[in-house]
Formats: C-alpha cells, structure tokens, sequence
C-alpha cells in the first residue's frame, strides 16, 4: 500500500489508486502507457478512415437481405448516442438499438433514446429487467460493502445484449468503447469487473433473499469465448476510428436531435450519478472523475489545471444529494436509516467475495501480449 500522497504530475491520478506507479519526473504508469501504447498507434480520423469504412461494407454485404445489419447497446449517454448516429449517417448501417431498462433512468437518458430513434429512424428494442430481481440484486452489493455496488446494473447490460445478440443471430455489436475519453482505466479496486459472474453470484448468494430466475447473465468465457468463436459475433468499436471529441460530440447531438446534456460521464443513469457522485467518492474515497478527466487530459480535451479545479469540488450539490439518497432508498425499499447504516458499515473489496479475477487476469495479459487490449486494467 502506497502511504505517502502523491499525484501525477501529467493527469490527475493519484495514490487514492494504491497500485499507482510514478516514474523519475512523476509521470504515472497510465500516462507512459498512453503514450508508449496507445498514442503511437491510434490514428483518429482521416488517417484512420480506411479500417471502419471497410468493416462497414462488410456488415453491410453480410446483413444484406435482413432487418438490421447490426446491434448496438443504447444507454442515452453521448459515446452510444454518438455511435448511433455514427452508424447511420457516416457509414450507411442499418442497426437495431438495444435499451436496457434497469429501472434507473434519467430524464435525459429517456429523452435522448428517443431523440434518437425519431431523428435517425431507427428500430428500438428495450429489454426490461424484472424490478424485484435487479432491486434485490442491487441491494445485496450495498449490503455486501463493497466500492461496486454498480455492478448489477452494468453486469445486466452487457449480458442482455450478448445474449440477444446471440439468441437472434447478430454477428456485429457496435459499441461505445473508446480511447478518446477512456484510456485511463479506473483501477479495479474502485470498479471491479461487472462480467465477474462468479462473484455476482456469490454476493447474491450471501445477501439477496429471491432467485434470480430472469435477471440476465453471461459468464467472462461465455461472452469472450463461445459468443466470439462459435457465434460468430464480432465487436466493432467506431469511436476509435473517428474523430471523437467528446464536447463536440454532445453539442453536434444536441443540434441535430435535441440531446440533452448531463453533467458527468455515465449520469445518464439516476444511481450511477448517485454511485460515482457520492457513494463512492465519500465512502470509499475513489472518485472515478480522477481517471475520466485524467484520460481527457491525455487526449487534448481539458487542461490539467481545469481538471483540478473540477475535481476540488464535490460532483453535486448536498440537496440534490440529500434528494438522491431519499430517491435511491424509497426505490430499494429501504429506509433512509437503513442506508445511512449501509454507509457506514466496514468498507470491503471485491477480494472478500469468491471471484475470478485469476482467469480475468490470464485473458488480459493474454490480449496485452497479443497487443489487443492497450490501456492498463489492473
């Protein structure tokens, strides 16, 4: 464990990241990967044109005949928004767009969804999770202490997606992962891995109280191996393809469709705004702006010194705190007491619960030798 305070003097990341590792002039790991990794090979725009415009005729030739051509995951936040308008309008694809409905959206998630649809004219499917299984779920994490109490919410996502992908014979899924504004990772031990099902089970196991009889899960090698070599479904990231900077992004949406801003990265979501905004930043002392704003940085999109006035405040205001922790308690079936409670329980780590980070681990080197995965997951 790191026990003096430091912080990079390139980004914003500091030892609130225990495994952190500062070189000589006190440039840390994330921003020497970057620009030993990532930087030298990631060619944005014109210069990179070539790859997604061809990937594009593929899909396009392949899904000749059908519906849709593709599958992308639509959450109303500005990377899936930007990849739906990508697909349609700059690489003439046909996709479906799946919603999640976990029972947390935000106003602005609602309206962007459909600002969306009507403005490009394309088919939407929501899957709905069943509100008792995913209420139960979530509280389970809140009892279990751990920093990633978001994980049901990201675990059905994904899962939902897959498994739809799977079940109906889509072989491409655009998405929004990007280096733009996510090449510094946050640590797992702020966010550990929500296709962890092993540990997702354990948790529930120890604290739910109903069955999950329909809540959707994939397993690590379901999604990365079987749906990947014997489905076929291939992953297509146009983001990193394009020019993507994120504030341009959000205000050419906002022009052409009537997309609505949100303040911070992944609050197009009520309890992630409430997660990353305040649970874990108080609790736990991780605040996940460090490695958003940090990557925005290390892209050219936000100077380190306006980074840090940002992160020296508080992401939102105590009364609309103070109405979140009401919301978020009425919605679980809590009382306010009770979470107050939760919160103040003994802080645990992902370590505690049955897991399998071990394989996660083998994948991940396996992909960084291979030269597939650049960004640093640890």
């Amino acid at each position: 464990m790191t026990s003096k305070y430091q912080i990079c003097t390139n980004c914003i990341m500091d030892t609130s990241d225990s495994n952190i590792v500062f070189d000589s002039k006190g440039w840390c790991d994330y921003c020497n990967n970057y620009h030993s990794n990532i930087s030298p090979y990631w060619k944005p725009g014109i210069e990179d044109s070539e790859p997604i415009l061809k990937a594009a005729d593929v899909i396009r030739k392949e899904g000749k005949g059908k519906d849709h051509d593709c599958l992308i995951g639509l959450s109303g936040g500005v990377d899936s928004s930007y990849v739906a308008y990508l697909a349609k309008e700059k690489l003439g694809l046909r996709p479906l767009l799946f919603h999640v409905d976990a029972g947390w959206n935000s106003q602005q998630a609602v309206n962007n969804i459909e600002k969306l649809v009507d403005g490009l004219k394309l088919d939407l499917y929501t899957e709905v999770i069943n509100w008792l299984e995913m209420r139960d779920l979530q509280l389970a994490f809140f009892k279990a202490q751990v920093p990633h109490i978001d994980t049901p919410q990201d675990h059905a996502f994904f899962a939902a997606l897959y498994n739809f992908a799977a079940k109906h014979k889509f072989k491409y899924i655009l998405t929004g992962a990007n280096y733009s504004t996510e090449c510094v990772r946050e640590p797992l031990e702020w966010h550990y891995h929500a296709s962890d099902l092993v540990q997702l089970k354990d948790i529930h196991k120890k604290f739910g109280t109903i069955p999950l009889k329909t809540f959707p899960m994939a397993n690590i090698l379901t999604y990365k191996l079987y749906y990947r070599f014997v489905k076929g479904i291939k992953v297509v990231k146009p983001l990193n393809h394009f020019r993507f900077i994120k504030e341009d992004a959000m205000n050419e949406l906002v022009n052409l469709f009537g997309w609505q801003k949100y303040a911070h990265k992944h609050y197009e979501s009520r309890f992630t705004r409430f997660y990353e905004g305040y649970w874990l930043p108080e609790k736990f002392g991780y605040d996940k702006r460090r490695a958003h704003f940090s990557s925005l940085i290390l892209t050219g999109q936000l100077s380190r010194t306006d980074a840090l006035e940002k992160i020296s405040k508080k992401a939102y205001d105590e009364e609309t705190v103070k109405q979140d922790f009401e919301y978020i308690a009425n919605k679980l079936d809590i009382s306010i007491d009770y979470l107050k409670e939760l919160f103040n329980g003994s802080n645990k780590t992902y370590h505690d619960y049955n897991n399998q980070k071990g394989i996660m681990d083998l994948g991940t080197n396996v992909l960084r030798f291979l030269g597939v995965q650049k960004a640093i997951i640890r």
